[in-house]
């Protein structure tokens, strides 16, 4: 059964331009056309509706950052070819694309050792050495020392990649991609908290400058 993007959105409860960002990031296996509509096979959608939280509870930092992005678009900036996600960029241009330039709070993110990057609320990409940070304009920062841990190609599977040099790198990037992540913010950035007496991670109420 094939369902058009509008319907898969529906399915999965959320706006069809949300939806649209993983089929435009290449991230959606055994997409086909039907005249100019995109058709999605009901299993990819059952499998994102299905997808299981990221176990936040599992990482030592009581407070996590979260970046959000789009799907990968060119540049504005001359140091580097993109900015956003998509499956088919190599390694080296992703992590240009990802590791600045945030308004952040930059010393909280780096607190949190870890940065799970999400595409429409599942995790994508994760960097981790984070604990160098550049002003790159007010507000603005980069993470010039930031690795890319690991990210995916393909969110249903999900096919990863692990690149950390490091075996907790890696642990870390195996444990949060392809989870769904949850998380709200007015910017690029926002705050997640790794325990709750629920048991679930919830989006953060404290301030954070330039958040």
């Amino acid at each position: 059964m094939l369902l058009t993007t509008g319907q898969a959105a529906e399915e999965l409860g959320c706006a069809v331009t949300t939806f649209r960002r993983l089929v435009h990031a290449g991230v959606l296996p055994g997409l086909s056309h039907r005249g100019n509509r995109v058709m999605v096979p009901l299993s990819v959608v059952q499998a994102l509706r299905d997808r299981a939280p990221a176990p936040l509870d599992q990482l030592a930092a009581p407070e996590l950052a979260v970046l959000r992005v789009d799907t990968a678009r060119p540049a504005p900036e001359g140091n580097r070819r993109w900015i956003g996600f998509a499956a088919e960029l190599p390694p080296a241009d992703l992590l240009a694309a990802l590791r600045g330039h945030w308004r952040c709070d930059a010393a909280a993110v780096a607190a949190g050792g870890v940065l799970p990057i999400t595409l429409s609320g599942y995790v994508v990409a994760v960097l981790t050495g984070l604990q160098r940070w550049e002003k790159s304009a007010p507000g603005r920062h980069a993470f010039p020392d930031a690795v890319l841990a690991g990210h995916l190609t393909d969110l249903v599977r999900p096919v990863t990649h692990l690149t950390a040099p490091d075996a907790d790198g890696r642990a870390t990037a195996r444990l949060l991609l392809g989870t769904r992540l949850e998380s709200h913010s007015g910017g690029a950035i926002a705050y997640v908290t790794t325990r709750s007496t629920s048991g679930h991670a919830a989006t953060s109420s404290a301030p954070h400058q330039g958040s």
